[in-house]
Formats: structure tokens, C-alpha cells, sequence
């Protein structure tokens, strides 16, 4: 079976399905269990994972979010690669973490060997992360959006924190980023009831950024990643950068940072072209340079 996907592969794709939901990438990368694993795009410019834990409605376990560390990865060394989409199912993004990995650990373990601390991944990749999100994003779904940089969201999705109903709290970050998108006080709420929001509630608080229908998510999605990856990606991470410099600076260390990253744009070669493009009245052809 495997011999027969690598020919047809080399024949027809960069990617192979293979049975069970276990996945090859590009014709040398790692076989995945837990996710999907593929480009999209005209350009096949858009890198897409999907959370493909069906049975478990997409819980995170162990070894999901180790394979999606090693697709990011991947992804973010990709130099056709400028945008990136995570996405899981119609019923569910994901669930929530994989509590029965978690019941019989210790406060020793969780300490000792850092527990959830590699699931930062996706907060720290240079290119844009968008998440798709339909149906359910609770507990470590939600914050596993929450890490991405742009969250596009069917019309039947639900977000929400509910830790507090099996005795624990959030854990990667979401008692800090959730209050940072939607303020403290339905952040509280939330935190402290379980309850979950709506994918309209989401938008009006500015958690998500625009609600599509679900059969639409994906291709909006993608939509997206694909006028982003038609940018310079030089000048995007930049971008991503002083964005992402307004939630950890003050007012006057973020404009310092954003000045520096301005002034630093013309150094490239695509500022130049850019600007250039502009004047001549022509379309940018960027080099990432």
C-alpha cells in the first residue's frame, strides 16, 4: 500500500493519503496519525492541517500537538509556503485537551516536566496562522485558536474555557489571551462559569474576526492565506511582529518596535519594488528579499 502511494504520489501529488487517516506530506516528510497535512491554493502557496482525531471530536493529545509542531515546522521552512490554516472538523475544531491523558498526572509531573509548554508552537511561527474554526474550540481548542493569528469561524461555532467544570483552570494561555481579546469581565465570565459563546458573541467581542457559513469556512480560509502569501513574506513577518508587539509592549516600547521594523523595510529589495510598482502603476512582483 505504502509503495503504491509514493508512486502515485510522484505521479500526480506532493501528498498521500494512506489508511486510518494516516497521512505522508512531501515526498521525504513524516507520516502523520493524529492530522491532515497538504497545500492549498492556485498557488499552492497555503500550508493546511487539519486535526484529525474524528472519534475524539479532535482532542489534543500528546501526540497530536507533537505533529502539528512537526507541520509547523515544516511549513514555516517552506520558502513557497506564506500563509498557514488550521482547521479540524464540521463538528468540532477541537474538544479540548485529551483529559484522560491528564487525569493521573501528578502536580510533580506538570511541574517538573512542563506540562503543555510545547503547545506554544503556534503562538511563535514567523508566518501567519489562520483558524478555521467550526463547531466546538473549548478548553485547549479554544486556546489553540486563541494562538493563531487570525480566526475565521462558521456560523455554528462555540467558544469557550470550561476547565473550571473538572476542577482545574486553563493552561495554555487561556486566561491571558482570552481576556486580551474580549476584556476581563466576559473573560471572567467565562473562566468562571464554562460557559461557551457563540460564533456571533465571538465576533462582536472581537475574539473572532469574520463568521462565514460552515460550508464556506474553509474556502474563505484559504481565501485569506492566499492574499497574504501573495505579499512579500519578509515584509509579512514583520508585519506579524509589530502586531503581535502591541500585546506584550507598552504604547511607546510598541511604536519604538513598529518605527524599527518600518525604517527596517528599506532595507529589502520588496520595498523597493513595492514602491516602485506603485509609481509605475504596475503589480509588485515580490521576492521575499
Amino acid at each position: 500500500m505504502a509503495a503504491l502511494c509514493r508512486g502515485i504520489a510522484r505521479l500526480t501529488s506532493p501528498v498521500c493519503y494512506v489508511r486510518q487517516g494516516v497521512f505522508r506530506g512531501y515526498s521525504a516528510g513524516p507520516a502523520y496519525q493524529y492530522i491532515l497535512v497538504e497545500r492549498k491554493g492556485k498557488n499552492e502557496n497555503v500550508g493546511f492541517i487539519q486535526l484529525n482525531r474524528p472519534k475524539a471530536l479532535n482532542a489534543l493529545c500528546d501526540g497530536l500537538m507533537t505533529e502539528l509542531n512537526q507541520a509547523l515546522d515544516s511549513f514555516e521552512g517552506d520558502p513557497q509556503v506564506g500563509a498557514i490554516v488550521i482547521t479540524g472538523s464540521e463538528k468540532a475544531f477541537a474538544a479540548g485537551a485529551d483529559i484522560k491523558e491528564m487525569q493521573n498526572r501528578t502536580f510533580q509531573e506538570c511541574y517538573g516536566g512542563g506540562f503543555l509548554s510545547h503547545w506554544n508552537r503556534v503562538s511563535s511561527v514567523k508566518k501567519p496562522v489562520i483558524a478555521a474554526v467550526n463547531g466546538y474550540a473549548l478548553g485547549g481548542g479554544c486556546e489553540l485558536a486563541m494562538m493563531c493569528d487570525i480566526i475565521y469561524a462558521g456560523e455554528k461555532a462555540q467558544f469557550g474555557q470550561p476547565e473550571i467544570l473538572l476542577g482545574t483552570i486553563p493552561g495554555a494561555g487561556g486566561t491571558q489571551r482570552l481576556t486580551r481579546a474580549v476584556g476581563k469581565s466576559l473573560a471572567m465570565e467565562m473562566v468562571l462559569t464554562g460557559d461557551r459563546i457563540s460564533a456571533q458573541e465571538a465576533k462582536q467581542a472581537g475574539l473572532v474576526s469574520k463568521v462565514f457559513p460552515a460550508d464556506k469556512l474553509l474556502e474563505e480560509a484559504i481565501s485569506c492565506g492566499e492574499k497574504i502569501a501573495g505579499n512579500s513574506k519578509l515584509i509579512v513577518s514583520m508585519a506579524k511582529e509589530a502586531v503581535n508587539g502591541a500585546f506584550e509592549l507598552s504604547l511607546s516600547e510598541g511604536n519604538r518596535l513598529e518605527k524599527r521594523l518600518f525604517h527596517s523595510t528599506f532595507a529589502t529589495d520588496d520595498r523597493k519594488e513595492g514602491m516602485t510598482a506603485f509609481v509605475e502603476k504596475r503589480k509588485a512582483k515580490f521576492t521575499d528579499q
